[in-house]
C-alpha cells in the first residue's frame, strides 16, 4: 500500500514572476519545453499560476518557486515557499 505522503504530496513548480500588481499575490509563468510526441519537434508551452505571497517578498523578473495548496481565491490555488534567484 503506498503512503500517504506520496498519494498526497503537493505540487512544486519553478517559473518566474510576471505581475506584482495585487497585494500578497503574484503572477508566476511556468515555461516547459518538450518534444513534440508525434513530429519529434521542442516545443515551447508556457501557463501563468495565481501564487498567494504573504509578506510581498517577491520582485518582478524573479525566480521563484510555488506549492499547490487549498483555493484561497477565486484564482490562487498555489503559494509562494521560496525565491531561489532575485531579478539583476
Amino acid at each position: 500500500m503506498a503512503e500517504a505522503t506520496e498519494r498526497n504530496a503537493r505540487k512544486v513548480r519553478q517559473g518566474v514572476v510576471v505581475s506584482i500588481a495585487g497585494n500578497k499575490s503574484i503572477v508566476v509563468k511556468i515555461s516547459e519545453r518538450k518534444r513534440h510526441p508525434k513530429y519529434g519537434k521542442m516545443v515551447n508551452s508556457s501557463k501563468k499560476l495565481h501564487v498567494h505571497d504573504e509578506e510581498n517578498t517577491a520582485g518582478l523578473g524573479d525566480t521563484v518557486k510555488v506549492m499547490e495548496c487549498r483555493p484561497l481565491s477565486a484564482t490562487k490555488r498555489w503559494r509562494l515557499t521560496e525565491i531561489v534567484e532575485r531579478a539583476k
